[in-house]
């Protein structure tokens, strides 16, 4: 046997015992629906609403189509290239940056319990709208009573967890690729549904003002420059830099993960771009989807309700539509458990494809080990609603309990120094053709290929830096 042909066959071996996706779509699929998560549903409407609406927009896509594309693809690519998950993928380009292995190793640790914590919020909804009492999740105080309680929340967020478990430990193919396929179809068309469905609302205030479904469109979808200074535009840009963290699922272990079960004879360029139009264009339909149907019963003033347009706001709307209401806050709840599912999936697996790849764990004992450890940390989450309440100001000048700052720490600060370490590691140490080389396997023509290197090299480092440093106040 040549050297090349023991190479293909410790490498087969390797395949058959971490998995693979069974080709282009299957991983197109897993990955979107990564991508695709509350991050998409819950955040980016909020943040359209408060950045200007259409300029957010229009920012946000010029950084998918540059920003987010270099740390995504690079990700994935490197994945490939090392065939193994983030804990170990770092080491294999240079020894002296294994350390990168561990960050991504920690941040979806970190991130895998107040998901699921946010995810048993969902469930709970969902549960409400089930049984047909949509009018309870419409009271003044209903979140708070619920995400306060003792047991329910405990309950939820346990149930949301097995799920997890469940498709995790079913292996790369059959529980995670197999779970994508069906549920990502369901996902794309309640989003479209939703989204027209709000286009036809209408209604009338008790000052005689009527405001309808498209003028909603309207207000998220046209670019707002009243008030705009560089200094706020600057502000929009980052706001749109941090969405492509949770858009994209960038910079927390999971795409190096999925790039590392993809096939060598897979398109990884042509996949990544499917990934991102995907996922924008899902991002955009969130948007459509929540805007315009709470400008219709709130005007401008409930769009700025925050987080709270998810859990607090729409339940209101879909109370003000009687019968049809209900169904359609079943669809909405049904849609964002999708979306949280399969980001909680793909949280887990960069974790569980990092432990086995550097301890040679079988699948079975990585999935229970991590899972016991994140739920073990989401009912210490849970609690600071209630036994364990307090209130933390963080550096960034917000106020937040558990909760918050496992978000803070993970998303403001490790996610972005993970990433500019990556953007190091890749651009200056080993040199970006080392990856270019590997996204044009199987014919890919590289056009962007130019405005990659100047990214990685120059601009995703800088803008990082500057989101780094806003995490702290420092400007």
């Amino acid at each position: 046997m040549t050297s090349k042909e023991s190479h293909s066959a410790k490498q087969l071996g390797a395949d058959a015992h971490r998995g693979t996706f069974s080709g282009g779509l299957g991983f197109v699929l897993a990955a979107a629906g990564s991508a695709v998560g509350l991050g998409n549903i819950w955040r980016f409407p909020y943040l359209a609403a408060r950045d200007g609406g259409g300029l957010f927009l229009c920012i946000y896509v010029v950084l998918a189509l540059t920003f987010g594309f270099t740390l995504l693809i690079t990700e994935v690519a490197i994945g490939r290239r090392s065939k193994q998950g983030p804990l170990t993928a770092y080491g294999y380009f240079n020894r002296k940056w294994a350390f990168l292995g561990v960050l991504s190793f920690v941040i979806p640790f970190i991130i895998f319990p107040y998901y699921c914590v946010i995810g048993g919020w969902v469930l709970k909804y969902l549960t409400v709208y089930l049984t047909f009492d949509g009018s309870s999740a419409e009271q003044e105080g209903y979140f708070g009573s619920f995400v306060s309680d003792s047991w329910q929340p405990m309950v939820c967020l346990g149930v949301f967890s097995f799920m997890t478990y469940y498709v995790v430990s079913r292996g790369v193919e059959k529980g995670i690729e197999r779970f994508s396929r069906i549920v990502m179809p369901a996902l794309l068309f309640l989003v479209v549904f939703i989204a027209f469905y709000g286009l036809t609302l209408s209604h009338t205030d008790a000052n005689g003002v009527t405001r309808t479904g498209l003028e909603g469109a309207l207000v998220y979808l046209i670019p707002n420059f009243d008030g705009l200074t560089l200094k706020r535009f600057l502000m929009i840009a980052l706001d749109a830099t941090g969405q492509l963290f949770y858009s994209l699922s960038i910079a927390m272990g999971i795409m190096v993960a999925y790039g590392s079960y993809m096939k060598r004879n897979v398109n990884l360029g042509q996949a990544v771009d499917r990934i991102e139009m995907c996922d924008t264009a899902i991002a955009l339909l969130a948007g459509l989807m929540i805007i315009p149907a709470v400008y219709v019963f709130s005007g401008t003033e409930g769009m700025s309700a925050g987080p709270g347009l998810m859990f607090v706001s729409l339940p209101r709307v879909f109370g003000s539509l009687g019968f049809v209401g209900d169904l359609l806050g079943l669809s909405f709840f049904l849609l964002v458990l999708f979306a949280a599912l399969t980001s909680a999936v793909s949280i887990l697996e960069a974790c569980v494809s990092g432990v086995m790849d550097k301890f040679q764990w079988q699948r079975k004992k990585a999935v229970k080990v991590i899972t016991a450890w994140g739920m073990l940390l989401a009912v210490v989450v849970n609690l600071g609603y209630n036994v364990l309440y307090f209130e933390y100001e963080l550096p960034n000048g917000a106020v937040g309990q558990i909760l918050d700052i496992f978000d803070y720490v993970s998303n403001n600060v490790l996610m972005p120094f993970l990433a500019i370490c990556t953007c190091i590691l890749i651009g200056w140490v080993t040199r970006p053709d080392l990856l270019v080389g590997e996204m044009r396997l199987n014919g890919y023509h590289f056009w962007r290929k130019p405005v990659y290197v100047v990214m990685l090299k120059y601009i995703v480092p800088v803008l990082l830096v500057i989101l780094l440093l806003g995490a702290f106040e420092i400007y």
